[in-house]
């Protein structure tokens, strides 16, 4: 008896795969520059983080009030957590013409991730590297034009690539690694911490679910590690969303640390 339960269980568990993450049009495609693209889950996940982003801020905000409701505190509060938390700890007072976009990407990124963890939907946009991309290439551009702005081009890349106090023997390969490091790197890191932690984090939950429907189906002494297997499936969908708070902090706390770093004047 023993010995068949493991083969059945291994049988009826459904492995996740890369094909997770591949999903049909809905509806007809079209061809932009010979590669074909359509609406389809991975996008319908795109609307639904820009969708609940803007209904969650019309509904708190729409009728505003000085005792504020459950929703406009609740919304409030996050923007203060912005405000203090990344924007003034980071950056500074100065700071504050960011604050509306440090505040989109983490609400974007933080509304985003979210969806991984509620029933029905199971998934993010950003397990799909292209739209932490996006939005890493986005906060690179802003990072950078600031600091061509307030230092020019050549102050910038003089600032980015020549720290003070480096012995001039040093100066070509120090300007290589912090040209590497500060520039082509960061957006990099960007997409890869956002996306590896979301990709792992649909894995974990996919395995422990899977795995747990399959250790119940077994309706042998397996059940035992199906329980077991159910109480790890709750607390990661917990963990899960510590996670997805965290990745869009982190996200946003790290593009306000370059905007910090732009704006700094080189001594």
């Amino acid at each position: 008896m023993s010995g068949a339960a493991l083969p059945a269980v291994l049988a009826a568990f459904e492995k996740p795969t890369t094909k997770d993450f591949v999903w049909p049009c809905w509806g007809p495609s079209i061809r932009i520059f010979g590669s074909a693209a359509c609406y389809n889950f991975i996008f319908f996940l795109v609307t639904l983080a820009v969708v609940s982003t803007i209904v969650f801020f019309y509904l708190a905000f729409r009728k505003p009030t000085i005792v504020p409701g459950k929703l406009q505190l609740v919304a409030e509060l996050g923007f203060q957590f912005v405000r203090e938390n990344i924007v003034l700890q980071m950056i500074g007072q100065e700071g504050m013409v960011f604050f509306a976009f440090l505040s989109s990407l983490f609400f974007y990124i933080l509304f985003g991730n979210i969806w991984e963890v509620l029933p029905g939907v199971n998934a993010t946009m950003n397990a799909r590297i292209a739209f932490p991309m996006v939005l890493a290439v986005l906060s690179w551009i802003v990072y950078n034009a600031v600091g061509i702005r307030r230092h020019g081009v050549i102050g910038y890349a003089a600032k980015v690539m020549f720290p003070p106090g480096v012995p001039i023997a040093l100066k070509p390969l120090i300007a290589l690694i912090n040209f590497v490091s500060e520039i082509i790197f960061r957006p990099i890191t960007l997409t890869v911490r956002l996306f590896a932690n979301m990709v792992a984090g649909h894995f974990l939950l996919a395995v422990f679910f899977l795995g747990t429907l399959a250790l119940f189906s077994s309706a042998n002494f397996l059940i035992i590690f199906g329980v077991f297997s159910s109480a790890m499936a709750v607390a990661f969908v917990a963990f899960e969303i510590f996670v997805s708070i965290l990745q869009a902090f982190i996200f946003a706390v790290l593009s306000a640390s370059y905007i910090s770093e732009a704006m700094e004047t080189a001594h």
